[in-house]
């Protein structure tokens, strides 16, 4: 029975471990070089899921800042294709706007204002996907917005 039980805890940590999803500096993919860590609705900085490295909450549609779900703590809203700047989607409040994989600086869809390209479960430095441009890589499919924001400028 004790092996069952040892089994089946065993079974629900792996899975509870690989629900998480790690996003690696440059290329690389060593425990060490962990960014972040997006765990459900929680942001991580680094490789620890504990509470005192709660970068963001992401809960409909805000992300808020560290553990907290309050309105007076949403740093961005996402909306359609934008990112907007605090709890609004004020035309005036648009920092990033996301376009067939690329994110681009403000309201724009210029070339020249592609700041970021997500391809094959990598971030690259602007309109590139040259391997000498990657500033990250993750594990699991997440969502483009939440990373215009990790790796944006703002």
């Amino acid at each position: 029975m004790k092996k069952y039980i040892l089994l089946l805890t065993l079974l629900i940590t792996t899975f509870a471990i690989s629900a998480q999803t790690k996003i690696y500096k440059d290329r690389s993919s060593s425990f060490t070089d962990v960014l972040y860590i997006v765990d459900g609705e929680k942001i991580y900085r680094g490789n620890s899921t504990s509470f005192t490295n709660i970068e963001y909450t992401f809960t409909d549609n805000k992300i808020y800042k560290g553990r907290s779900t309050s309105f007076t703590d949403v740093l961005y809203t996402i909306q359609d294709n934008k990112v907007y700047l605090g709890n609004s989607t004020s035309f005036t409040n648009i920092i990033y706007t996301i376009h067939n994989g690329k994110i681009y600086k403000g309201d724009s869809m210029s070339f020249t204002d592609c700041i970021l390209t997500i391809k094959d479960n990598k971030v690259y430095h602007g309109d590139s996907t040259s391997f000498t441009s990657v500033l990250a890589n993750f594990n699991q499919e997440l969502d483009i917005a939440l990373l215009a924001i990790l790796f944006g400028p703002y």
